[in-house]
């Protein structure tokens, strides 16, 4: 019959306009102006949390620097997964890539070996990762400290696209099972984690036509603890599948994270085909839209919540940095307690480093006020940072004041309580809420602000 003969020839597109209402593409609506927060928020972190950071070396301990780029930077989405998922291809097809020369490979075989960060610019263009770490004005910078080699498998590509005005997309190499961190040559864990920290939306992407759970997705979920709020997980390639099989995919990819994912409330699946050419027939179209747009939805959600994910993000580091500082008091006033006229340092502090549940020394941080146990960060981690930092080097909190500029520990405390809270405020006032068009997609609960106050 004639209808196949059609069928040999190019696989027939997809209409795109849902994108471009969805994300507002064709809108020429004026951007918020949050450069007053921006100031405010810069000076707050300037001079309430990161003197405190900087007396108690908190950088060595998660390798986290806040840079003046990074503050004002643009919201990021994170693609990760295994190899061969489609995560390039989501983006290709989010940002219309296809068939242009700046598409991202797609292929069966591993072929983004590469960090890639896709920005916006005024045209098409590529830059390499050496370029993008050593401009400080760009969020990037901190990645230096990952070598050189690493730097080789940074690449950004500037793109004229509306989207990209107002997000960032990273795409990963894909989690490759049994491959050594050697063999990468760099500290891949390191660097997932460093664009974790930063990421507002994280995309889990998977393929249910080769669902496998490996050790490198359990080390990722590990690194993706305490950011459950900003995953999403992606069953991609869905219309490749029958129906029943889909849904048994679907419950074998729970039953396989749950041990991974320890939330009450389960990251949001999204079941669809995430590139351009039309579904396959028989299969659930008006579903695998719907998802779509649902999670376009998400994605704008994302960029409004912008300002008030960075204060957020602010405030978390500042609520480490705090309990850093307070453990580093405590192991310091151990020690300070423990050591004699005769004793030998080094002895000393080994035994309290060695075991400090012995002292007390993480327990009595919990009695301090506004300390969750989920904050503390692991005993192991200090080991390291005192094997590096003498403890002797440090001084004690109480110590930590001057006359004009006050105690460090009390400004942080006011920052976190007080300050950063108020400018939450500030900006939900001038904000109308916005209504989601939940009845095109069903959705069926808006994504929530997970800062607003109670």
């Amino acid at each position: 019959p004639p209808e196949e003969v059609e069928d040999a020839s190019e696989p027939t597109k997809r209409d795109r306009s849902h994108l471009e209402s969805t994300l507002k593409l064709n809108e020429d609506k004026p951007a918020d102006d949050f450069s007053g927060v921006l100031q405010r928020l810069r000076k707050i972190y300037h001079s309430s949390i990161k003197p405190l950071e900087q007396s108690y070396r908190y950088n060595e301990l998660r390798q986290h620097e806040i840079t003046d780029g990074e503050i004002t930077s643009k919201p990021m989405v994170l693609f990760l997964g295994p190899w061969s998922v489609g995560k390039s291809s989501m983006i290709n097809y989010l940002l219309g890539l296809d068939d242009t020369p700046y598409q991202l490979y797609t292929g069966a075989e591993p072929t983004t070996s590469e960090f890639t960060v896709i920005m916006h610019g005024p045209k098409l263009k590529t830059i390499e990762g050496i370029v993008m770490a050593a401009d400080s004005a760009r969020s990037f910078s901190p990645l230096e400290k990952f070598g050189q080699n690493f730097l080789e498998k940074l690449i950004g590509i500037e793109v004229p696209h509306k989207l990209l005005e107002r997000v960032t997309f990273v795409d990963t190499p894909g989690i490759i099972e049994n491959r050594k961190q050697q063999e990468r040559g760099y500290p891949f864990n390191d660097v997932c984690q460093w664009f974790i920290d930063r990421a507002d939306l994280i995309f889990v992407v998977f393929d249910p036509t080769k669902l496998d759970v490996g050790l490198e997705l359990e080390m990722l979920f590990r690194q993706l603890k305490g950011r459950e709020s900003q995953i999403r997980i992606i069953l991609n390639k869905a219309d490749s599948l029958a129906t029943q099989e889909l849904m048994r995919v679907y419950g074998a990819l729970f039953w396989s994270l749950a041990p991974l994912i320890n939330v009450t409330e389960p990251p949001r699946v999204y079941v669809s085909s995430f590139w351009p050419q039309e579904y396959h027939p028989d299969t659930h179209r008006d579903l695998f839209l719907k998802e779509e747009i649902s999670l376009l939805e998400d994605l704008n959600q994302v960029i409004e919540n912008r300002m008030e994910n960075k204060i957020a993000f602010i405030r978390q580091h500042a609520i480490r940095v705090r309990i850093h500082a307070l453990l580093v008091d405590r192991y310091l006033q151990t020690y300070k307690d423990k050591m004699t006229f005769f004793s030998d340092g080094e002895l000393v502090f080994r035994d309290i480093v060695e075991d400090p549940d012995k002292f007390f020394i993480f327990k009595s941080i919990l009695a301090k006020t506004n300390v969750s146990k989920f904050d503390l960060p692991n005993r192991e981690a200090y080991k390291d940072f005192f094997g590096i930092n003498p403890i002797t080097s440090f001084k004690l909190l109480s110590q930590q004041c001057s006359y004009m500029g006050g105690c460090f520990l009390e400004k942080i405390e006011k920052a976190i309580t007080r300050e950063l809270p108020d400018l939450l405020g500030s900006i939900g006032l001038g904000k109308k809420p916005n209504i989601l068009s939940c009845d095109i997609t069903g959705c069926g609960e808006t994504p929530k602000n997970r800062y607003k106050k109670p």
